[in-house]
């Protein structure tokens, strides 16, 4: 009989851990970068060792059994402690980067012209910018720090607001200006409105029908303009005088500051939602995260204090 403490293959218990976490053979496989095959393999190989099932079909997707549910979050602990410790003995004689995460609107529009300030504040940290945004957790160790939207509510670690979301128009200076001037929200029924594609996850989000009602504009049509799926992409647009965006201020903040883009109305609609600085609890006060979090707070308040 085999002991009940035993350790099983660490190539085995790793693929489960991936397959609990992605609920999906295929996922699991190309985080592993091994073949789909394999990871059923190794979780099989895993399910005899325990001598149980650990998951099972569900529909179209996979579920963990009681056992597999049993053991799925300490396996993620435990890898996560073991990445860490690799990485740290990596590091010791070596280049240790500072790695942030965050999305690519948000870092094409705001993070990437600030992150060469911070290197020049602390020139002894190096820093990875890692614009592929994960889940909102920090299990992988080769990442420090996140920069997440969302309403706050992010279980387990340590959050810092950045900005808060107020939604408002934007466009070019010349076309506030130009064959069809803007000077009352009315006269956006005369210009293009550029939408953004938004998430049924989040309702809350305003769209140019909130704003126009909250505006009094009652005569201007608002289902009619051009759609984007990503809001950098919504103002680069508004930048080239091709409509009016709906946008907020962490995103265009440094056009309106540079001139690119304008704010013709000073109507804006509240939102629940903004960008967090996210870090691991035990890691929050440490020297680096510290500097790192100070630093995009202060350049958080300046933005917002830059005429728009």
């Amino acid at each position: 009989m085999r002991p009940i403490d035993r350790l099983p293959p660490l190539t085995a218990l790793r693929a489960f851990e991936a397959v609990a976490r992605k609920l999906s053979f295929s996922r699991a496989a190309e985080e592993l970068h091994v073949t789909k095959a394999a990871v059923a393999q190794q979780v099989r190989a895993l399910e005899q060792e325990i001598g149980t099932p650990l998951v099972e079909r569900s529909g179209r997707g996979l579920a963990l059994t009681e056992a597999g549910a049993a053991g799925a979050p300490g396996l993620a602990e435990g890898f996560a402690i073991l990445s860490r410790a690799a990485r740290a003995m990596r590091e010791a004689k070596g280049r240790r980067f500072l790695v942030i995460n965050s999305s690519p609107s948000f870092a094409a529009t705001w993070l990437v012209g600030r992150i060469g300030k911070f290197k020049t504040r602390h020139p002894e940290i190096d820093v990875l910018l890692d614009a592929n945004p994960t889940e909102d957790t920090l299990d992988s160790a080769t990442t420090d720090a996140l920069i997440r939207w969302g309403a706050g509510d992010f279980s387990g670690l340590a959050t810092t607001l950045l900005f808060k979301e107020d939604v408002f128009p934007v466009c070019s200076p010349e076309l506030v200006d130009g064959a069809n001037p803007l000077r009352s929200p009315e006269d956006l029924a005369h210009q293009t409105l550029l939408h953004l594609e938004w998430s049924p996850a989040y309702p809350s989000w305003p769209t140019w029908s909130d704003w126009l009602k909250a505006a009094g504009a009652r005569t201007v049509e608002a289902r009619h303009g051009v759609w984007f799926n990503n809001m950098a992409m919504a103002i680069r647009a508004a930048a080239q005088g091709q409509g009016v965006a709906l946008t907020s201020f962490a995103i265009a903040a440094d056009e309106l500051a540079a001139g690119r883009l304008v704010a013709p109305f000073s109507t804006s609609v509240s939102t629940p939602f903004g960008y967090y600085f996210l870090c691991r609890p035990g890691e929050a006060q440490t020297p680096r995260i510290k500097a790192l979090r100070d630093f995009l707070v202060e350049e958080a308040a300046m933005s917002a204090a830059e005429p728009g």
